[in-house]
């Protein structure tokens, strides 16, 4: 996996938790503040600053107005640690430094020197860290204590980790709900209407109205599928469900999930894990006529990753990125569960925001486990509670968001 990769992974990760920037300190007061969030100040320096540090990470999402976007919800996120009377200290920020580092196999002064070497603040880096250390304790102060993980979910939850020689096969229906910028509480309301449906009608008729995924047609239904292609990050909270019943909104890059269970069955042997190899190309605003050009372009002309090179031709270098044997519980969801619905050289185009981007699988190869350690019951009863502060986090942000007194200078 590249460099640039890893880091790709370590922001969709951060963000799943999520991790966001704190207030940064206007520099000796030679900044103005162009965007007030609840009396929260936004300056131009802290706009392109994350510009850069968003292109640097190489996600889809790094335009100015995205810059903005993420920093408003800074503000949000820092707001609520106020109102909460807590404090960063310096250990947790270290430690917090340390760990978003390591993720991409850096070190703490390593990461820093790629900084600047893209003419990025290290005050930037810290920021980041602070308010996500910060975030996580407002999420677990507020919602830990609604959360109760039982035996049964858990034992649900292992069923694809067991020796048992049977394998695990789900059938789903998914809604895929996009998040442009503005628009997150709508998508929100919107989800969380799919994940009170009770039963496959209900779900199915909500999904034809809200959803953007390419199954909205058929009310999100897909076909039976063993456990294992789906993303790490959706089997612990599709195999909590009673069938019938749906997963509390998810948080994609741009979009808000949401999954119901229709049935669980015995399938064949679990497969080994995997690494993935595929592409992402952003094709350009949703809707557009440059986005609807590139995806004719990419059906009829590339069946294979290396063709897509031919299809980007004349677009930003960013726009498009291979990603080469990435662990399946590394990829981000959204594109993880496209990954399972496709073979090599097939496609699907994932609404992010505003923005098309195109997957292409290009090939499936065993991962080397050999020193991975299984899991255990205390570590999957902690990733089931974190996927459920996860969901409580995401409709927490977009209530605060709602309420906000947002002022554009």
């Amino acid at each position: 996996m590249t460099m640039m990769t890893r880091l790709l992974t370590l922001l969709a990760l951060v963000l799943t938790l999520p991790l966001a920037p704190r207030v940064a300190m206007a520099q000796a007061g030679n900044y103005t503040p162009v965007i007030t969030v609840n009396g929260l100040g936004i300056t131009d320096y802290e706009i392109d600053q994350r510009e850069k540090f968003l292109k640097l990470l190489g996600t889809p999402q790094s335009t100015r107005e995205d810059a903005e976007k993420a920093l408003i919800e800074d503000r949000l996120r820092m707001w609520a640690g106020k109102q909460l009377g807590m404090k960063m200290n310096d250990e947790a920020l270290t430690r917090g430094m340390a760990e978003f580092a390591s993720r991409g196999k850096l070190s703490t002064e390593q990461f820093i020197t790629l900084l600047g070497q893209n003419g990025i603040d290290p005050n930037t880096f810290r920021d980041f860290v602070s308010a996500g250390v910060i975030w996580r304790e407002v999420v677990r102060a507020r919602f830990a204590p609604l959360i109760n993980v039982t035996s049964a979910e858990v034992d649900r939850a292992m069923m694809p980790e067991s020796q048992t020689g049977k394998g695990v096969k789900v059938l789903i229906s998914e809604a895929i709900i996009p998040a442009p910028p503005g628009q997150e509480a709508a998508a929100m309301a919107q989800a969380r209407e799919l994940s009170a449906a009770k039963g496959d009608g209900a779900f199915a008729a909500l999904a034809r109205k809200y959803s953007a995924a390419p199954t909205r047609d058929r009310g999100g239904r897909l076909e039976w599928m063993p456990i294992d292609k789906l993303p790490a990050q959706l089997r612990g909270p599709v195999l909590a469900l009673k069938p019938g019943n749906a997963t509390g909104p998810i948080q994609l890059n741009g979009a808000v999930a949401v999954f119901m269970l229709r049935a669980i069955g015995d399938g064949d042997a679990p497969s080994a894990p995997q690494d993935l190899s595929y592409m992402t190309l952003n094709l350009g605003a949703s809707g557009s006529a440059q986005a609807a050009k590139l995806a004719a372009q990419a059906a009829a002309d590339a069946r294979v990753c290396n063709q897509l090179y031919t299809v980007a031709k004349g677009l930003p270098e960013t726009a498009i990125t291979l990603h080469a044997k990435v662990a399946q519980s590394e990829i981000p969801t959204d594109e993880a569960l496209a990954l399972a619905q496709l073979d090599p050289g097939e496609t699907q185009i994932l609404k992010r925001g505003g923005s098309d981007v195109l997957v292409m699988l290009c090939a499936r190869n065993v991962a080397d486990t050999k020193d991975a350690p299984a899991p255990d019951r205390k570590q999957v009863r902690a990733s089931l509670e974190d996927q459920a502060l996860g969901a409580y986090a995401t409709g927490y942000l977009a209530d605060l968001e709602a309420e906000a007194v947002i002022v554009r200078k």
